[in-house]
Parts: C-alpha cells; structure tokens; sequence
C-alpha cells in the first residue's frame, strides 16, 4: 500500500510507459475494447427492457385478450365461417374451469373496430369519442391512473345501471375549461345526460387506448347500446406464479366447448398473451446482456494477455535497470508489487477509458430514442453495481497477470544483470 503512494514508483511506471508508447496503447486498445463492448450491449440489452416496460406501463404483464372469430372446421352440426360471439355468461364458466384466473374483464367498446363512437356534447362543445362498457376488475388489470377526486367505475354502478362516466384528459380538454374541474359535471352521450365520476390519465406510449376514451358501466353500455349480453372480448390477468401460455390455451379450449367449436380450430377464438411476449422479450434482453458478458469478458481476457506480454517485454528490457535496484537494496517484494502496480494501473486505466466511450455510445443512443414513441427503448444504461463490478475484475486481472512479468524481475539475480550488455 506504502508503493501507492510512493512518487518515485509512479515516476518509474511513467518512465517505463514512455518508452513504449505505441506498443502500450495498442495493448490497451484490447482491454478498452473488451470493457466498451460490455457497456454498449448491457446498456443497450437494458435500454430495451426499460423500453418494454414503457411500452405496456398501463396494463399488467401477465395480461391475456381474447375474443371470438370465425370458425374454419365444420363442428356439431354447424358450418365453417360461422360468427361466433362471446357472452356475458361465459366469466363464471371460465373462473370455475380455468385455473389461474386471476382477473377478468368483459369488455365493449363504440368508436373503434369500425363502429361508430359516442357523439358528446357539453354545452356548445362537441366531440366524438369511444365508449367503453366496463366492469371494476378493468382498473385492475390496466393500471391506468385516476386523477385524485374522481374514481372508477363499481359494482353499485353495474347494478343500478348508473349513468355515470370516467373521461381521459384530451377528452376534459376539449369539453371543459382549462381551470374547470370535470368531477361531477354532467356530459350528454347520444343524448343521454351521464355524470362524470373520474379523469383517467393516459399513460405515453400505454399501447391500449386513448387519451380521449370514456368509460361507462357494463350494464349501462348494454342498455344504450342494445348488445345484451353480447361481449366484444375479455382482458384477463393470470396468477403471477401460474403459467400464462397454458391459462391462454385453457380459456380458449374452455370457449370452444361452450359455443360448440371444434377444439382443433385455431381461428375461432383469438388471443393475445402479453404475458408470453414479455417473457420473450425478457429472455432475448436476457441472453443479449450475457452475450455482452461473454465477448466482453473473452475481448478483456485477451487485452490483458497482451498487457502481460508487454511487461515480460519490459522486464527483460529493464533487466540492468532491475539489477541496479536489487543491488542498491530494494527487496524481491517491493520489485514485484512495482510490477504489479503497472499492471494494475495500465488495466484499470484502459478499462476507465472503455466505460466512459460506452457511456457516451449510450448518451448518444438515447438521445436519438428519446421521442421514438413507436418504438420500445428508451434510457439505455447500465447499473451502478455491474460498472463497479467491471472495474474490480479489471484489477483482479491486473493482478493476476502481473503476478508472471513480477515474479520473473524478482528472479534477476543482481550480478547476472549487471553483466548484461
């Protein structure tokens, strides 16, 4: 620890760099690399997994969509291209079959999948918009957020068939004023007076719906709209510790059997499993950060290897220089601790280097995302812990490698080096 410190050793380090300049910074360069490939791609590997999780904020990531389509295999007695449509009667079914059900949501909508939207008016201002018929597990499953004041749509409201509202911000923007605080006014959809309860905030980037979309009771939506109890599709959360491919494969064999569909048609019942492809995604962000691992590692190993081979070069150049020292007094540690901290220090500084060119890759990289909405990255960075951890393996194998070139000055005999030309 003294030699740290010691002037004289740094004087001899520089010295010895100095003499070797290009030789020196090409063997870096290996080093530099090594550290900078790990930067790039554990950032980058993180810059899509926080992009992901953007991506889908405002919903849960064990999340499964199903809805009816179009059967392709003649089944019962029925044809193929017959329109199957989900009912309100298939939740209870579904929650006493399928095991891991943890949340489930029937779901219609006015305003998008080519149906007309709700025409509203406030006052002399108008706008159209999608209506939603909503159940309260909706809110749990879509973590959407609602403005402290207000609230979402209860079971009270499904059984007294209330008319009653949430709206999204664009939509408070255009029918109130700017100062105006929407809870409990009173807005007319086709028509009919509903009394705002709750502003729901758009989440960017949420990927499901609107900043302009409203939300009213099931059972109200089914009223105005007469669809019974037809339901467009269902949003449904799995158990966290519950498979979600097989909750998916479940449900949609479950549905085949109630609305008599062949089980080996595919194209009856849709789905999407968000769960799955978060799973992939994690797996590929996953397997890119052990890539970086690896050929970070395998690129380091190598620009230390040549560190190694430069300092057995320096040795034997320093030989007389080494002689003059052991013959002047200087004892066998304090030669190979002075190896060793040239190592150390040609590793370390290399490694220093490649982080902050990696870091600045990774500046740069967000700052050309940072408004790609459309596309899931964003802040690509590396944590704290795996940089300090790079750091240490750069002085473990500084060390290690500086333990050869060091072992090999402290076998110079003194009166052998004094007798080199």
């Amino acid at each position: 620890m003294k030699r740290i410190f010691d002037k004289d050793t740094w004087q001899e380090i520089f010295g010895s760099i100095q003499k070797n300049k290009v030789r020196t910074i090409i063997t870096m360069i290996g080093v530099l690399w090594g550290i900078f490939i790990y930067i790039a791609l554990a950032g980058s590997s993180k810059g899509l997994d926080n992009g992901f999780e953007r991506a889908f904020q405002s919903i849960a990531s064990n999340s499964i969509f199903v809805w009816a389509q179009y059967t392709s295999i003649p089944y019962g007695g029925y044809k193929s291209q017959r329109a199957i449509q989900l009912k309100l009667g298939d939740v209870e079914i579904l929650k006493k079959r399928v095991k891991g059900i943890k949340f489930i949501a029937p779901r219609n909508v006015r305003g998008i999948f080519g149906s007309s939207g709700g025409n509203i008016v406030r006052g002399n201002k108008t706008g159209t918009y999608a209506i939603y018929g909503e159940f309260p597990e909706y809110i749990k499953i879509a973590s959407s957020k609602i403005y402290d004041g207000g609230r979402f749509i209860n079971q009270t409201d499904i059984k007294n068939e209330r008319k009653v509202c949430v709206i999204g911000e664009r939509t408070q923007l255009e029918l109130f004023e700017e100062d105006e605080n929407p809870i409990g006014k009173f807005i007319s959809i086709n028509k009919i007076n509903f009394k705002v309860v709750g502003v729901h905030k758009f989440v960017q980037g949420g990927g499901f719906g609107d900043d302009g979309d409203i939300y009213i009771p099931f059972a109200t939506f089914r009223k105005i709209f007469n669809t019974g109890d037809d339901v467009g599709w269902f949003m449904i959360a799995a158990d966290e510790n519950i498979d979600g491919v097989k909750v998916e494969r479940d449900i949609k064999a479950t549905l085949k059997e109630i609305h008599t569909i062949d089980p080996n048609d595919e194209r009856a019942i849709g789905g999407f499993n968000l769960g799955e492809v978060f799973r992939k995604t994690m797996n590929f962000a996953n397997g890119l950060t052990f890539l970086s691992l690896i050929v970070g590692i395998a690129t380091i190993l190598a620009g230390v290897v040549g560190i190694g081979n430069i300092l057995l070069i320096s040795v034997k150049e320093r030989t007389k220089e080494i002689g003059i020292r052991r013959a002047l007094g200087a004892t066998p540690s304090e030669v190979r601790s002075q190896i060793i901290l040239e190592s150390v220090f040609l590793t370390v500084l290399a490694g220093i280097i490649g982080i902050i060119l990696g870091a600045l890759v990774l500046y740069g990289i967000n700052a050309a995302t940072v408004d790609m909405t459309d596309f899931p990255y964003t802040n690509p960075t590396v944590p704290i812990p795996y940089v300090l951890g790079a750091l240490a393996l750069m002085i473990i194998l500084g060390t290690l490698i500086g333990i050869i070139p060091a072992q090999k000055a402290v076998n110079v005999k003194p009166i052998d080096a004094l007798r080199e030309e």
